[in-house]
């Protein structure tokens, strides 16, 4: 398979979706978990009706919904382009992550982690400049 500008924008539109949706799907079931409060008991009959409460929550199947569209998108991506990309190309992810805990749960982010996602982000960035395939189609 040749490395064209087909490839290319297919392959960052997929992780595109997945640096989105992965943090997108994370963060809605953690809101939604929350939501439900801590499992007071773990006798048998108290998580059967937590497992009820679980999947009957909008906010869960949401970000079930999400993490399916994630998966399928990283499935998808790894058929063409190589996991040594790919990968870490989806770093990206962390940056999401943190924005999204930071707005949508009210998470404190402390510099030192800012730090961090900053020095993730330009290791994307310099992944990106590469090849996203390097080996031959079998």
């Amino acid at each position: 398979m040749k490395s064209g500008p087909g490839l290319h924008l297919k392959t960052f539109s997929l992780i595109l979706i997945m640096v989105l949706f992965g943090p997108l799907g994370d963060v809605l079931l953690s809101k939604g978990m929350k939501d439900l409060g801590k499992i007071p008991n773990w006798s048998l009959p108290e998580l059967a009706h937590m497992f009820v409460v679980v999947f009957s929550s909008p906010m869960i199947w949401l970000g079930i919904s999400c993490l399916l569209g994630f998966f399928i998108a990283y499935t998808l991506v790894l058929s063409w382009a190589d996991y040594s990309f790919v990968q870490p190309s989806s770093s990206f992810a962390y940056g999401i992550v943190a924005l999204l805990g930071h707005f949508l749960l009210g998470e404190k982010i402390s510099p030192l982690r800012w730090a961090g996602i900053l020095v993730i982000c330009c290791g994307v960035l310099i992944v990106g400049h590469t090849q996203p395939r390097t080996t031959e189609h079998r």
